[in-house]
């Protein structure tokens, strides 16, 4: 179905423009990556489909909010149900949340605690984030379980130079206020970097907000869902010798808000969530050999904790019922790594390395009132040991080749072998750059699906997948334009689903009899997704006026029924401007597009497309000191990323940000 007819022409010149990674990664600044190769490596010699976002377009996006930030990237969807402090989860080219990996700092940040250790970002604050990289297609053959479709790698910042410190402060609609501060420095020897960041308001209810249609009771008024998020990061790096260097970085997080229930006769309850997220690591290198070999080796440690108060109502023809559990969910990583990075000359570069890591999770359930649930309680945890190495291979002046594996030994569970290859052509007397990749996933079941008392099945497999993508990066008019364009296929096998439930008998029949009805873990989900990210920079007006386009189309189907699998939008752009009408002063509008989706499996409870207007006005008031108001959804467009569940109305937001 076609998105509304006033943003058609919106739509059709950004893809005119565009063409897909987008050329955030290409500008100057942005041109070395860390992620696709686990090394610094210029993208111009890159055969991955990676895109950089800067810190200036974090800091414009709301500091808090990486959801938000997210949703400027091709072959990236969000989901959020409701608004701010709701669970928002990551898909990357219409895998799951749980085939996203989510990393800080280049450690895993992926919750064990969450069912299948997907990573919820409305549990992490955006606090002092120097940039994040974003790569797309099966990445397992650097990573490891949960990058069978992508890698998102949130970077914070190093301290550099000077002593530098900013600060700012935002207010607005739904009770909203942001604050942030941050301090940092360093010299050859020594680097540090201190950050803290806070928000809060009264939100509008997760379910139902602004849905005319839905039923409630005779004066009855949807609640508010308030939220409340603080985090902080730090980081310290010392360097005593030119080959020996060590670092240290800790980030934590806390968020806290009311949600609705999904289930029950009136899902708009006074449900509340407390979720906590902490991630440390210690990190040294040392360079050998004449700097031909770097080692690097490090240790890091996780935690996550989280409680949920849940609320549902019934109504079974007596009156308005209610049933209420308390969950309670620990989740904890910790393990080693060592990496080495060895020159050969005119052979490129080998990677290689090995990691021993354990994860643990403990369950809590406690029946509080009117509850169908029993009391449980069970802890677990489980060991990976894990092997990688990567050759970088450049091939004449123009062409840069990698080819990579791994192994992954999970204990008591799964071993899976991935392995992965690139290829990198440059023509640079025209600006063109042709890329293409290719690899395999796996990701392995989660402590949840295997373990939990109820639901879980010991002899789940590792899921599987297979990836391949090609594209072209071109820049024109000497760099005033630069176009990306990338097709891809992945297909998805052995994934694990809950089993189905048959209406005829109240059960779950292909479950063993003591689960027949409460249901279970299988192996037995298949899925192949197809499509193409396209993306623009362009410059149109020197010093007055430029355009940022990105176009993304994808045709997720679900094997075992060909229906479409939920909440993967089949056409999803955006297109930004940045007007500088006069000095000082920014102007940016900025439309986003999301074609028609499901909401639920087989194709059902169709969502809406949707346009939604953004708009941010900046004035620089002092070389040291912005003033900046924006409004998000200026036209009001009423539109849902799940089902009943709201999304914000006009909102009006006004801060300041100051750096000395």
């Amino acid at each position: 179905m076609s998105i509304y007819k006033p943003f058609r022409a919106a739509l059709a010149a950004g893809t005119l423009v565009a063409m897909s990674v987008p050329v955030l990664a290409q500008e100057a600044g942005a041109d070395i990556v860390l992620t696709p190769d686990r090394s610094a490596q210029a993208i111009s010699r890159s055969g991955s489909a990676v895109t950089v976002i800067r810190r200036d377009d974090i800091e414009k996006s709301g500091s808090t909010n990486l959801a938000d930030v997210l949703r400027q990237m091709p072959g990236v969807t969000i989901v959020e149900n409701g608004g701010r402090g709701q669970s928002a989860f990551a898909r990357i080219r219409g895998g799951e949340a749980r085939h996203t990996l989510v990393l800080i700092d280049g450690i895993r940040a992926n919750d064990p605690s969450i069912g299948a250790g997907e990573f919820d970002f409305a549990s992490l604050v955006a606090a002092d984030i120097e940039r994040i990289e974003v790569l797309r297609g099966p990445q397992s053959a650097l990573y490891g379980s949960d990058a069978s479709g992508g890698v998102i790698n949130i970077i914070t910042r190093k301290g550099r130079g000077g002593y530098r410190g900013s600060a700012s402060i935002e207010t607005g609609r739904y009770g909203s206020t942001l604050g942030f501060a941050a301090i940092s420095g360093g010299n050859k020897d020594l680097d540090y970097s201190l950050s803290l960041a806070g928000e809060k308001g009264a939100g509008y209810s997760a379910y139902g907000y602004r849905i005319g249609r839905l039923e409630r009771p005779a004066g009855y008024k949807f609640e508010n869902d308030a939220f409340a998020r603080l985090g902080g990061a730090a980081r310290l790096g010392w360097r005593p010798t030119q080959d020996f260097g060590i670092e240290a970085g800790l980030t934590s997080s806390y968020n806290k808000a009311q949600y609705d229930e999904a289930w029950g006769r009136f899902p708009d309850t006074p449900s509340k969530a407390d979720a906590r997220l902490t991630t440390a690591f210690v990190k040294a290198s040392l360079d050998t050999f004449d700097n031909r070999l770097k080692n690097t080796l490090s240790v890091y440690g996780q935690y996550s904790d989280r409680k949920y108060s849940s609320v549902s109502y019934w109504d079974y023809g007596f009156g308005l019922g209610r049933t209420w559990d308390k969950y309670h969910y620990n989740g904890k990583r910790y393990g080693a790594e060592y990496q080495g990075d060895l020159k050969l000359d005119q052979f490129g570069k080998l990677i290689f390395g090995g990691k021993i890591e354990t994860e643990g999770l403990s369950s809590r359930t406690d029946p509080i009132e009117n509850s169908w649930n029993m009391a449980e309680k069970f802890s677990v945890t489980q060991q990976t040991r894990s092997a990688f190495a990567l050759w970088q291979l450049p091939v004449g002046e123009r062409l840069d080749l990698s080819f990579g594996g791994r192994i992954d030994d999970v204990e008591n569970a799964d071993r899976f072998a991935t392995w992965r290859m690139t290829g990198a052509y440059r023509i640079t007397e025209l600006g063109t750059k042709l890329r293409a990749s290719a690899g395999t996933g796996g990701k392995a079941p989660s402590l949840f699906q295997l373990y939990s008392p109820q639901y879980g099945t010991r002899n789940l497999e590792a899921e599987h997948s297979f990836g391949v993508d090609a594209g072209i990066d071109q820049t024109l008019f000497g760099g005033r334009l630069t176009l990306s364009a990338t097709a891809f296929h992945n297909r998805y096998r052995n994934l694990i689903d809950f089993s189905p439930y048959d209406l005829a008998t109240y059960s779950y029949p292909v479950c063993p009899a003591s689960q027949r009805y409460t249901g279970c873990y299988l192996n037995i989900g298949r899925a192949h997704m197809n499509g193409v990210e396209l993306s623009a920079d362009a410059v149109l007006i020197e010093g007055f006026l430029t355009a940022r386009a990105f176009y993304t189309h994808l045709v997720a189907i679900d094997k075992l029924t060909d229906k479409h699998l939920p909440r993967r939008p089949e056409n999803e752009g955006k297109l930004a401007f940045r007007i500088t009408p006069i000095d000082k002063l920014t102007i940016e509008p900025t439309v986003r597009l999301v074609g028609e989706r499901y909401s639920s499996a087989n194709e059902t409870l169709r969502l809406a497309p949707y346009a939604r207007f953004d708009l941010r006005v900046d004035y620089q008031l002092h070389k040291n000191l912005n003033i900046y108001a924006r409004a998000d959804n200026l036209t009001n467009a009423k539109y849902q990323e799940v089902y009943n569940y709201g999304s914000t109305g006009r909102a009006f937001f006004a801060g300041a940000r100051a750096i000395w």
